[in-house]
């Protein structure tokens, strides 16, 4: 247990980050499962409709370090790749 000040603050810290890093985690697993099921029922229009947010909600974790810079793009293409072939 910490006893020091500091050390429990960091605690609070650590806790309060990982609910954010796992807030956007989540968005993009169900913005991503909701495309490649738009995908699979053959509503190719509609899950092109949801690139925008998929990318926007990408960008920003990358940009905060919830996930690297290119892990974010490689997703996006690989997603865009999968939409725009079927």
């Amino acid at each position: 247990m910490a006893i020091t000040k500091s050390a429990k603050k960091a605690i609070r810290q650590s806790a309060k980050r990982k609910e954010q890093n796992i807030a956007y985690k989540d968005k993009i697993k169900s913005l991503v499962k909701e495309a490649r099921t738009l995908v699979l029922a053959k509503k190719s229009a509609e899950a092109k409709n949801l690139l925008p947010e998929i990318y926007k909600v990408l960008d920003k974790a990358a940009k905060v370090g919830v996930i690297k810079k290119n892990n974010a793009s490689r997703r996006k293409s690989r997603l865009t790749k999968l939409i725009e072939r079927h």
